[in-house]
């Protein structure tokens, strides 16, 4: 097994084509263009073994106001594990690298997770957020509902007030 940490920018386009193919299939077709998008421009964690990529996570930087103050954030995105390596540790691999660049080059670490990856996040410390969730929109603060209890976050934060996350296009989380 190798693991490697690379820019967007310096993933070659079969690179690019593998993370989403894993991506693909780990979420059973269900990755939208929109989400895609979401996690390039940042790190990129890989974790090859002899059948290919068999891991991946990316953390991208993203703006979060939280109580008047915006944080720099590094937002996780695109953690996936290939189906036939799963529940073997890789998706912590992954994760300790994800936080390690979380905890050296951001004030906060965020990500949005289903259900069922929720028990990856908090089996390493990352804290459900209770308050209400919003985004900046291009018509201004609005509330998103059906993003509350999905958030989770990485780093002290005063566990009452609302969040206040940048916009960007297709799925704002």
């Amino acid at each position: 097994m190798t693991l490697r940490l690379a820019h967007t920018a310096d993933l070659d386009p079969a690179e690019l084509r593998a993370v989403r193919a894993l991506l693909d299939e780990a979420f059973d077709g269900d990755l939208s263009d929109a989400d895609w998008e979401h996690g390039l421009g940042g790190t990129h964690v890989l974790v090859h073994d002899g059948a290919g990529l068999a891991a991946h996570g990316a953390v991208v930087m993203r703006r979060v106001r939280h109580r008047g103050r915006w944080l720099r954030t590094g937002y996780v995105e695109a953690v996936a594990v290939r189906a036939d390596v799963r529940r073997t540790g890789l998706g912590g691999r992954v994760m300790a690298e994800v936080e390690r660049v979380v905890d050296r080059a951001y004030d906060l670490g965020a990500l949005s997770a289903s259900e069922a990856g929720a028990a990856l996040y908090t089996a390493r410390g990352w804290q459900r957020w209770a308050g209400q969730v919003h985004a900046l929109s291009p018509d201004g603060i609005v509330r998103l509902p059906e993003e509350e209890g999905g958030v989770y976050l990485r780093g002290a934060l005063d566990a009452d007030g609302e969040l206040v996350f940048d916009w960007r296009d297709g799925d704002v989380l």
